[in-house]
């Protein structure tokens, strides 16, 4: 029994009632009501909004229909006490049966404990990592992989449908930028001087195993030919070496995609025509002049005439030309291109993981879904801010443009795929993170990825000296710091739908921090008082009891850990 789900369910049959007795209008919409643990435990066992919520709509004062709600909150069993807080607030306890009997619902779902259907199957396309194909992924990639991968699989936990969906953009100039790149490491391969690179090549030693993969291939049949000759077939050659690292590193982070799409073969397929012809039909384009850009006029500005989508009429700050003087397409004529493909192949919603320098392509994008589907909330847009790299407090410099970064692989080698997935998720998405190598890798309860595997390997260690039976008294479990422990686990199934709801899987690694640190707290506590020990010499009941407790912990934190792809170590 879902503890929380029950008390929602009591407090429809409550609202029914006082409805049916003329005390409340018909029609309230209790949607917004939750029932959750206090912030503070003094508070008592859960806490309600539903005074607050109700009180406008029933035309009564919060306290007043407090009062109401409490008087119909005691006549249930379980509950022992009710109060009123504050403006309107309602906390009550409840028997500690009530919570001990969540152990028996967590040991026979297992690591299924927690999954929902809240999804009902809507498919949704989560699109991350999409690094330009120009050289391997460096450590500020890893943050939006990871979160991500752990977003899709939250998702899927949930019940919806996922792609997992990377998009190659191979067709803009930077890919034949990077083309000429490769064929200066091609004539180095081949024994030539290359001297110095070039300003506005990419100078990275990563292009020398292209160079020589392309050189060992080929041999000198592109050496000393003109351009023309060579540009289409290295650029191919190139962007498919680059792409084969990083799928390899993806795979060494623990992320498989679903679908790799290519801008390039979106383009080539007309893909961009089809969706101009579909804003054109539905009214949402004009021929016209945009004003200048705000601040100081560039010097080779002028108004000209361009295709413009009528972005402003769906929350943008202003309309977005689609074609550029030439004739051409946009680069977000080629976005809205791809965003409507995604739209008619996943039929559902798109999530895209975007780094914080797309900022500016927020709104641009949701109006351009919003025109294409018809709907406000066809697309999500997580921007995920910087990741400072330090070693023992010293910034650690990456330049991609200079071939000095640090890469996703250097990383991993350094400390694992378990370690970058876990502290990539100890901040929200969109505040700044530091990752210090140093720190990460510290045996410490300052080091939260060491933190939660050492509960599940502690939990583990407890498990092998005493096996948990299958059926035990669960009422023995009474003391503060195992009713702490309780709490926590019978709020997983509802953190976890809170969760892929609001598209946050940072709340996941915040959960497993916490309960960590209850049964941390519970473990310290036996060391202390004898009595609160998990096997207690003597007294089969009690140990039984707690046996199961802990079984339960090690199997709520497991499928925590599994959720994120991060492994779950037995024992340390």
């Amino acid at each position: 029994m879902n503890i929380f789900q029950y008390f929602e369910s009591e407090f429809a049959s409550i609202l029914a009632e006082l409805v049916g007795q003329g005390l409340l209008p018909e029609h309230l919409d209790a949607n917004r009501v939750v029932f959750e643990l206090p912030r503070d435990a003094t508070h008592g066992d859960l806490a309600t909004n539903a005074a607050m919520i109700l009180a406008k709509p029933a035309q009564k004062s919060p306290r007043d229909l407090a009062a109401v709600f409490a008087s119909a909150f005691a006549k249930i069993d379980e509950v022992t006490a009710v109060d009123i807080a504050g403006p309107g607030f309602i906390n009550l306890r409840v028997s500690p049966i009530l919570w001990a009997r969540q152990i028996d619902d967590i040991i026979k779902a297992g690591n299924q404990y927690g999954r929902s259907q809240i999804g009902a199957s809507a498919h949704v396309n989560v699109e991350f990592v999409s690094a330009n194909p120009t050289g391997p992924l460096h450590a500020a990639h890893a943050r939006g992989a990871v979160i991500g991968d752990a977003l899709a699989e939250l998702m899927a936990f949930c019940g919806w449908e996922v792609t997992r969906e990377y998009y190659i953009n191979d067709a803009g100039g930077q890919v034949d930028v990077l083309a000429r790149s490769a064929y200066l490491r091609y004539r180095e391969a081949l024994g030539q001087d290359i001297g110095d690179i070039p300003s506005g090549l990419y100078p990275g030693d990563y292009l020398k195993d292209v160079g020589n993969a392309l050189a060992k291939q080929v041999g000198d049949r592109y050496l000393d030919r003109p351009e023309a000759e060579w540009l289409d077939d290295l650029r191919q050659f190139a962007i498919q070496s680059i792409m084969d690292v990083i799928k390899q590193d993806l795979i060494a982070l623990g992320i498989h995609m679903d679908v790799f799409s290519s801008e390039r073969s979106l383009v080539e397929s007309g893909a961009v025509q089809h969706a101009i012809d579909q804003l054109q039909a539905a009214g949402h384009l004009y021929t016209g002049v945009l004003a200048p850009p705000k601040g100081k006029e560039p010097e080779d500005w002028e108004p000209r005439e361009q295709l413009l989508f009528k972005a402003s009429e769906f929350g943008d700050d202003t309309d977005r030309p689609l074609q550029k003087s030439d004739g051409s397409w946009t680069y977000f004529a080629a976005d809205v291109a791809y965003h409507l493909n995604k739209l008619e192949r996943t039929k559902g919603q798109l999530i895209n993981i975007f780094g914080a320098d797309h900022g500016g392509y927020v709104k641009r994008m949701n109006a351009a879904v919003a025109a294409l589907s018809g709907q406000d909330d066809m697309l999500d847009i997580k921007l995920c801010q910087l990741v400072n790299l330090l070693d023992k407090g010293k910034p650690v410099k990456m330049s991609k443009r200079a071939g000095t970064f640090v890469t996703v692989r250097d990383v991993i080698d350094a400390v694992g795929a378990d370690v970058i997935r876990f502290i990539m998720l100890t901040r929200r998405n969109d505040q700044t993170l530091d990752f210090d190598f140093a720190k990460v890798t510290e045996q410490s309860r300052d080091n939260p990825v060491f933190y939660v595997q050492y509960a599940h390997a502690r939990a583990c260690s407890v498990l092998r000296q005493g096996e948990a039976p299958d059926q035990a008294d669960l009422a023995l479990l009474t003391a503060d710091a195992e009713l702490a422990l309780l709490k926590q686990l019978a709020s997983w199934p509802k953190l976890v739908e809170s969760a892929a709801q609001a598209h946050e899987p940072h709340r996941i690694a915040f959960y497993l921090v916490d309960l960590a640190s209850q049964f941390h707290s519970l473990w310290t506590a036996g060391r202390e008082n004898p009595s609160l020990r998990f096997i207690i010499e003597g007294d089969q009941a009690v140990t039984d009891a707690r046996l199961m407790l802990v079984k339960a912990t090690s199997l709520v934190i497991r499928t925590g850990l599994n959720m994120l792809s991060i492994t779950a170590l037995d024992e340390m």
